[in-house]
């Protein structure tokens, strides 16, 4: 008897296959002596339409709704639809004695492998690989240590609750708002309040208002100091109280009141989960969380050069500490090898920053395999991504950072003027990365203050007589805080406990595309129709405190220490009241994105939509549909009263040319094509000998452009 493997991707299938022995390749699978190895091109089987239950529900009714069957049905999905066919015709043959689940090793991997199993009718035994890395080591180590498939039963029914709780919520809200309001609004379980987040800091940043403030800095000759008030605020708002504070405190001599050292240990920063990764590329790269895990994938299941990339541990397991060395030989190459080297020639420093069993559950972090890289394979956005990780591996082996930070305080004519200021004793791990101390910024700092790692003090002991040589005042303004970037809002999605690290991209993208979000040089505006459609929903639904607590029971489920159905019941009762709520709402939605233009079908003013090709102007008819490009084109045919180059348009006739500035139009031949000056003249000249004399020039073109019809 043989084995059916089946993988989340034929590109992942091919590899497995290539260290099975498998080398009979069919079109949908691969076959050697012990298994057959076959794959699901990502779902095969999906949760059932509402029209597959009744067909009254292809048409969207708000009476229809809550839609909320007793039993959820599966279906095979239409698009890989022969797929399946040949996953149930392998599963079927009297030959497969057992199946090995070799799908993405997390939550959605074993819920489209246990769907395709239950649709297929599966009821033979089967086993799980569990490998985070796709190298031949770790495949072969796989497969020798398959486990028993009924140990991921837990995390399968946490998968199916998942799915079903977004298929409730989702499916439900997002019909009632768009029944109600006549408008495509997309609501979910985790988006909402996602978008949320976004709507609040917007209201944040709305109602700020700005006041002006000053601050005021004391020139001591050898050093400067910034005055603070008694509660530690370095602003002023008061001017005449600086320009006094300036009077009274110039040529005045101090004295050193206090001069505190410290040592500073900075020990190096946990290895990447994927959130952790994702926030990195957005700040130094600009990489979208969505961008970053494409590339992250790559770099797993292509090149094979880093772990498992949907994790949401910082940490590794004790069983890795043997093949930490062989990692670190494999990355010890151009702009690495000087740093890896000296780690190779002494015993590693494994630490709990570095291991720690109590904190991985599915997956460890994301370092290197023991591939050996070849850095000029990769491209550009690979190679980025690929150096943030090697570099966050190595340093984990590197000692603390060392250096003594000191702060002074000086005191003249009882005010207090303060500094802080650094000297590096040991980079430590800050060597990987060049030895900068500075740090990432803070997302929300002012920036009133240089960073202390920049400032240079001079030795200073407390009871030193100084002398202000002059007050320095600089203005300011208060600031709102920062609209998110990707880095940030990925923080909070992670803090509020919205969606997992495998999700949290796809979330941020699903806002983008629905056009209630929009990414301006890298931060996120919310559009008028967020705007809108986050006051168009529930209150309980916009705030991530319920999805958070659902997102926790999830994990109790997979945990075992939870059960699907009261997780079930209560979203069955959420839907309901949800629907219920829109249902009952007085509210009004208006759209945001209404152009000037009119449907040349029905005459309705159509509506703008931005794709990753451009403007769309949208009929929002429902009888109608009538679709066209919205940038402007441009024809080859100058206006005849201000040559200027005429736009081209689309009417119910066809296209036609029309000048911006005069208003001067004319129709386009069937072939979308003007005829030139010139060859209207070899017109008029060929047929204008069988004309009168008395024909005038349109006559003749008229008669020219129907014999050159004829002729086509």
């Amino acid at each position: 008897m043989k084995a059916l493997v089946l993988a989340e991707k034929p590109s992942v299938a091919r590899e497995i296959a290539r260290v099975l022995g498998c080398s009979n390749k069919q079109k949908s699978y691969m076959e050697g002596p012990q298994y057959v190895v076959t794959w699901a091109l990502g779902h095969l089987v999906g949760l059932a339409e509402p029209e597959d239950y009744n067909h009254k529900y292809a048409s969207w009714a708000l009476e229809d709704l809550p839609i909320l069957p007793d039993k959820t049905k599966l279906k095979v999905l239409r698009e890989t639809g022969q797929q399946y066919k040949a996953v149930q015709h392998l599963m079927n043959r009297q030959d497969i004695g057992e199946l090995i689940i070799a799908t993405d090793a997390a939550r959605e991997g074993e819920l489209l492998a246990r769907w395709i199993m239950n649709m297929a009718g599966w009821r033979k035994p089967f086993k799980r690989l569990w490998i985070s890395s796709q190298t031949d080591k770790a495949i072969k180590e796989g497969f020798a240590a398959l486990r028993p498939g009924k140990e991921f039963d837990r995390l399968y029914e946490s998968a199916r609750c998942r799915a079903e709780a977004d298929w409730m919520i989702g499916l439900n809200v997002t019909r009632a708002l768009t029944c109600k309001f006549g408008a495509p609004l997309s609501a979910g379980r985790v988006q909402t309040p996602t978008l949320g987040m976004i709507m609040d800091r917007e209201n944040e940043i709305t109602g700020f208002r700005s006041q002006e403030y000053e601050t005021l800095t004391a020139d001591f000759g050898s050093f400067q100091a910034g005055w603070r008030a008694t509660g530690g605020d370095s602003r002023i708002f008061d001017k005449a109280k600086t320009a006094a504070l300036k009077d009274k405190l110039t040529g005045r001599t101090g004295r050193i009141a206090k001069v505190q050292k410290t040592e500073k240990n900075e020990p190096h920063p946990l290895a990447y989960d994927l959130t952790e990764l994702q926030r990195d590329a957005n700040k130094k790269f600009g990489f979208s969380a969505k961008q970053t895990s494409s590339v992250l994938q790559k770099l797993y299941e292509q090149h094979k050069l880093v772990t498992y990339p949907r994790t949401d541990s910082r940490y590794l397991t004790s069983d890795m500490t043997g093949t930490l060395k062989e990692r670190l030989d494999s990355v010890a190459i151009g702009p690495y090898a000087s740093l890896a080297r000296p780690l190779l020639r002494k015993p590693l420093p494994i630490t709990k920053r570095i291991v720690d069993d109590s904190k991985v559950s599915d997956h460890h972090a994301i370092i290197p395999t023991e591939q050996t890289v070849l850095l000029n394979q990769l491209s550009a956005e690979e190679r980025k991504l690929y150096d943030l990780i090697v570099r966050r591996f190595i340093s984990l082996f590197y000692p603390p950072a060392r250096y003594d930070a000191v702060a002074v305080t000086v005191s003249v004519e009882g005010e207090s003027f303060h500094v802080k200021g650094m000297t590096i004793k040991d980079a430590g791990w800050r060597e990987v990365y060049g030895g900068d101390l500075t740090g990432d910024e803070d997302e929300e700092a002012s920036g009133d203050e240089p960073a202390a790692s920049e400032v240079k003090l001079p030795e200073l002991r407390e009871g030193d007589a100084v002398k202000v040589e002059r007050c320095v005042i600089r203005p300011g303004r208060t600031m709102p805080p920062k609209r998110y970037n990707e880095a940030a809002l990925l923080s909070q999605m992670e803090k509020q406990g919205l969606g997992t690290p495998a999700t949290r991209a796809d979330i941020i993208e699903k806002l983008v595309t629905s056009d209630t979000i929009e990414r301006q040089s890298n931060l996120l505006h919310p559009t008028g129709k967020g705007k809108q459609l986050i006051e168009l929903v529930s209150g309980q639904l916009r705030t991530p405190e319920l999805t958070a607590r659902w997102e926790g029971e999830l994990e109790k489920i997979a945990r075992g220490q939870g059960k699907p159905e009261p997780f079930l019941q209560g979203i069955r009762g959420m839907a309901k009241e949800l629907v219920a709520e829109v249902k009952n709402s007085g509210a009004e939605y208006k759209p945001h994105n209404v152009s000037s233009s009119h449907c040349p079908e029905c005459g309705t003013r159509m509506l703008e939509k931005k794709t990753k090709r451009g403007k769309l102007l949208v009929c929002p008819a429902d009888d109608c549909g009538y679709t066209r490009s919205g940038e402007k084109r441009l024809s080859n045919r100058r206006c005849p009263q201000c040559h200027k180059k005429m736009e081209l348009k689309e009417g119910k006739a066809g296209l036609y040319v029309q000048c911006l500035g005069c208003g001067i139009t004319e129709t386009m031949d069937k072939d979308h094509k003007h005829i030139n000056k010139r060859e209207q003249q070899k017109l008029v000249q060929q047929y204008s000998k069988a004309e009168s004399t008395g024909s005038n020039l349109g006559d003749l073109l008229r008669a020219a452009m129907e014999a050159k019809a004829k002729e086509k």
